[in-house]
């Protein structure tokens, strides 16, 4: 019996964005419920995006170190140094001051590589090349200047970029979104703002974006009431 967990072998992008003060995830793989692995973000502190033979114990160590006062370099030092797995892993990191960094081990199946920019970064594994990440950062970009939007628009903008460009090369199957906001969950009693699953789909990122669709319907006041800072 092989009891060697699968490849996430994905893309994804973590990020913030400054003026409401959001943080968030979204990934698409070829992976059953991709959504259950690789997301973890907490509001005021950051958002993690952990893959490739995912360690997720990265996701809420990852949250505490940032919590505790560690830049996202240093809980990236501090996640992978102890790891023996760690040049079989991927890792990014985005904390509530826009800072970001992002691992890939060198072990990590190729195309493999990742893009650190002020409050994001995108990092893939078994990816069609260095392109889809590539599409993915001026995607991001983009999207920001589209009047109305918001982070979650940004991050789904970013995953078709990355889909355009070849994305995974095995295939599509899940994808997830998740964006956090202070007492912005059900019942206000929360910080999980959005989050969003697409298990298993021959489109994932479309459906992704249909249920943001329905989830701005569903949530207006949510949506309508950004917060500034």
């Amino acid at each position: 019996m092989n009891d060697q967990p699968p490849i996430v072998g994905t893309y994804s992008i973590v990020a913030f964005d400054p003026a409401s003060g959001d943080l968030g995830v979204a990934v698409q793989s070829k992976f059953f419920g991709v959504g259950t692995v690789v997301p973890w973000a907490r509001a005021g502190v950051g958002a993690i995006a952990t893959q490739s033979f995912a360690n997720i114990t990265y996701g809420p160590r990852g949250l505490d170190l940032l919590a505790n006062g560690s830049t996202p370099e240093q809980a990236m030092r501090l996640l992978t140094e102890t790891d023996d797995g760690r040049a079989h892993r991927q890792l990014g990191i985005v904390d509530a001051q826009g800072r970001a960094a992002s691992h890939t081990g060198e072990k990590c199946n190729a195309w493999a590589g990742h893009i650190v920019r002020p409050n994001f970064a995108v990092q893939g594994n078994i990816l069609a090349g260095e392109a889809v990440v590539k599409a993915m950062a001026a995607a991001y970009e983009r999207a920001q200047k589209t009047g109305g939007s918001q982070l979650a628009d940004w991050l789904v903008a970013a995953l078709h970029a990355g889909e355009g460009e070849g994305g995974d090369t095995r295939g599509r199957q899940s994808a997830a979104l998740l964006v956090v906001r202070e007492r912005s969950g059900y019942g206000r009693v929360s910080d999980r703002f959005i989050d969003l699953r697409v298990d298993d789909h021959p489109d994932p990122n479309v459906e992704l974006s249909r249920l943001l669709e329905i989830h701005k319907r569903f949530y207006p006041s949510l949506h309508q009431s950004r917060p500034t800072r």
